[in-house]
């Protein structure tokens, strides 16, 4: 077993990625090591652990589902959104550039850690490259939908966030946006309405148990053309966090008057914070390369 408090550090920069629209907490799960043990407890959920827990097995259900490693991730994560929601939200509306910025630098120094398990990069690994590229790409450029509160759509964003939020690539806070419930989760959760939480929750969860076992069964009988997909869909993100954008036409206003604009990339003007960026970004493949060696001297210790 990993120590607790290392799978904690992981669940923490785990919360904190699944907080920034286009970012995914999968990426971090992958560098730091863990993202085949976090498959293996969830789909455990619906398996072993299910099935033992019908038997009223309480302690077999906890070993099939590594419920220590499973409760430690859950609380670093939860740490996360409960310290960082407020100011990472704050930096969005007013240093977006500097935080997208951050980010980029992220998911860019990501590429090399996740693309050098794929043996051989052949022209199969290839072709799967540039799918989950143009996939990405296409999916982080949809602007976002008018936003509805309706606990059948909050449950439906719910599943399609959280299978998004397994995929190294593919920002789960970033899907929310487009399909237009990111504004009215945050808002449930501000106000505690208990339906609309009960209702994104469960979609979740739904979400979690079926899409884990897919995505297990998938790196296990199909490992390196998923691994070159997943590689894809990291390149194709990165559009998605270049730090200087552009409003082009109004979408939609907040019922609190906000205006949702439509952004797409510009060239940074001669006034741009260029060297803040540069230092930022820096900063940013230095915390995922951090987080990398971590997850390989610990490594040998998760089974």
């Amino acid at each position: 077993m990993m120590r607790h408090w290392q799978v904690a550090l992981k669940g923490f920069a785990m919360g904190m990625a699944d907080l920034v629209p286009g970012v995914s907490g999968g990426t971090v799960a992958f560098i730091t090591g863990i993202y085949d043990p976090l498959l293996d407890s969830l789909s455990a959920l619906s398996g072993e652990g299910f099935q033992a827990l019908k038997k009223g097995q309480m302690r077999e259900a906890w070993h099939a589902v590594n419920g220590p490693f499973l409760l430690a991730l859950g609380g670093g994560i939860m740490a996360a959104v409960l310290a960082l929601a407020t100011p990472l939200h704050w930096l969005l509306e007013h240093e977006p550039t500097l935080l997208r910025a951050f980010f980029i630098g992220l998911v860019a120094t990501s590429v090399p850690l996740v693309g050098r398990h794929v043996r051989p990069w052949g022209l199969d690994a290839w072709v799967w490259a540039a799918i989950g590229c143009a996939v990405a790409g296409f999916v982080t450029s949809l602007p976002p939908l008018v936003q509805s509160d309706h606990p059948l759509l909050l449950m439906a964003a719910g599943a399609l966030a959280i299978c998004a939020m397994l995929l190294p690539g593919i920002s789960g806070s970033f899907l929310l946006l487009i399909l237009g419930a990111y504004a009215p989760v945050l808002l449930a959760l501000k106000t505690m309405d208990l339906t609309k939480i009960l209702a994104f929750g469960s979609g979740a969860a739904l979400g979690l148990l079926l899409f884990s076992r897919a995505l297990k069964w998938l790196l296990s009988q199909h490992r390196a053309p998923t691994l070159s997909l997943l590689t894809g869909f990291l390149v194709g993100s990165l559009q998605a966090l270049w730090p200087w954008k552009e409003a082009i036409r109004p979408l939609y206003t907040h019922s609190d008057g906000r205006v949702e604009w439509l952004w797409e990339n510009a060239w940074p003007g001669p006034e741009a914070a260029w060297l803040q960026a540069l230092a930022l970004a820096v900063a940013g493949g230095l915390v995922v390369w951090g987080l990398h060696k971590v997850g390989a001297s610990a490594q040998s210790d998760v089974r």
